[in-house]
């Protein structure tokens, strides 16, 4: 386990926390209470600002039970750059409701999930011609 530097928005919050001892993601839970609007997009605040390492993201998924609350992420993932670390900058999670009623997510609500993941910057290096075989297309491993 690597320490990472993080600040909470509302200490009356929990730190974000792996809920299993198996698990990979830690939740992240609503700063405030967010209403949102039928077909509209809201932004909930996460409570954390985190010094992401600098070989690493943060990526912000959905829980697997956000969906039974009416809510999807606008951009199916988020990415949290490990330049994203400032004083202020608190992490959020655009959803979009899906619903025909207007979704109250309350204070507290266990919302989405983080997870460190290591990268590697591409040096990119042009060819004309890819020396493996091609496999048969996007989508050429079939329908199912």
């Amino acid at each position: 386990m690597q320490k990472i530097k993080i600040k909470r928005f509302d200490k009356k919050l929990p730190l974000p926390e792996y809920k299993t001892a198996g698990a990979v993601g830690f939740d992240l839970m609503a700063r405030e209470t967010t209403n949102i609007k039928p077909g509209m997009v809201g932004y909930i605040p996460l409570n954390i600002a985190v010094e992401t390492p600098k070989d690493h993201i943060l990526l912000i998924a959905a829980r697997g039970s956000t969906h039974k609350q009416g809510l999807m992420p606008v951009h199916g993932i988020g990415i949290g750059d490990p330049d994203f670390r400032g004083d202020e900058d608190e992490y959020k999670f655009p959803a979009f409701n899906f619903t025909k009623d207007t979704v109250v997510i309350k204070r507290g609500t266990r919302i989405a999930q983080g997870i460190f993941i290591k990268f590697t910057k591409a040096k990119w290096q042009e060819v004309n011609k890819m020396k493996n075989k091609t496999r048969g297309g996007f989508g050429s491993t079939g329908e199912r």
